[in-house]
């Protein structure tokens, strides 16, 4: 359950791409296959529009508090364990296959271009590849001398607090450091270190990837840069 919390604590308050991915859904009016869809974030979001929404996640116990959530809210949702870098669903008729937030940049280059091949797979003919690349380097740029906000959620009158505290530069990854606290209702504290490496790659190199592997490029989108969540590219693939 601990996985579950921090997930929700340090992915599930970001909203700043919600409009980005509705557009992008009304337009492809079609299927839609979210990838590292985690809790559901985006997913719920999508299916309280209307929108035919499958989840793909490794982690079972993410799925699991989506698909409850789905239900308590009469959301139709269709869930699936899967390897982002290796996936098989045995159809081939989504308008918009996505990536949020860093889902792709987890992967490591081969797994990367695993997603990419399989995304290439299951995109219907002229459908759409979305996917978002995590600038984590600006957060912590001459431009910024504050620590970014922390994010925190209260679970049954606890506080689950994480907050960044540094970056490292690793040269074909970056870490982004952590620090995890538990305040309990009865005051007990407790703190505990995290490290999140995601792979560094530009939009260039993307977009090469995607064209090895059958999907063209196409114009992409910006998230700017919040108090509370670091920037993003939106590079976006036509299948």
């Amino acid at each position: 359950m601990s996985d579950v919390i921090w997930h929700d604590v340090e992915c599930s308050r970001y909203d700043a791409d919600f409009a980005l991915w509705r557009e992008l859904a009304a337009q492809a009016g079609g299927p839609i296959l979210d990838v590292g869809a985690g809790t559901g974030r985006v997913t719920l979001d999508l299916a309280r529009h209307g929108h035919d929404v499958v989840a793909l996640d490794l982690d079972p116990a993410l799925l699991a508090v989506l698909d409850e959530r789905a239900r308590a809210e009469g959301l139709r949702v269709e869930t699936v364990v899967a390897d982002a870098a290796g996936f098989d669903l045995g159809r081939r008729d989504f308008a918009i296959i996505m990536a949020p937030m860093q889902t792709v940049q987890l992967l490591r280059p081969e797994g990367r271009r695993g997603f990419l091949r399989c995304a290439r797979a299951h995109v219907a003919p002229g459908g759409l590849v979305a996917i978002a690349l995590a600038d984590a380097l600006e957060c912590f740029d001459a431009d910024h001398v504050l620590l970014p906000v922390a994010d925190r959620l209260f679970v049954d009158g606890t506080m689950y607090t994480s907050q960044p505290v540094g970056l490292r530069d690793n040269g074909t990854t970056v870490v982004i450091e952590r620090i995890r606290e538990i305040l309990t209702a009865d005051g007990r504290r407790s703190a505990s270190d995290d490290r999140l490496h995601l792979d560094k790659v530009t939009i260039a190199e993307l977009e090469d990837e995607g064209r090895a592997a059958g999907v063209t490029p196409l114009p992409g989108r910006i998230l700017p840069l919040t108090e509370e969540h670091v920037g993003a590219s939106v590079v976006l693939l036509r299948g």
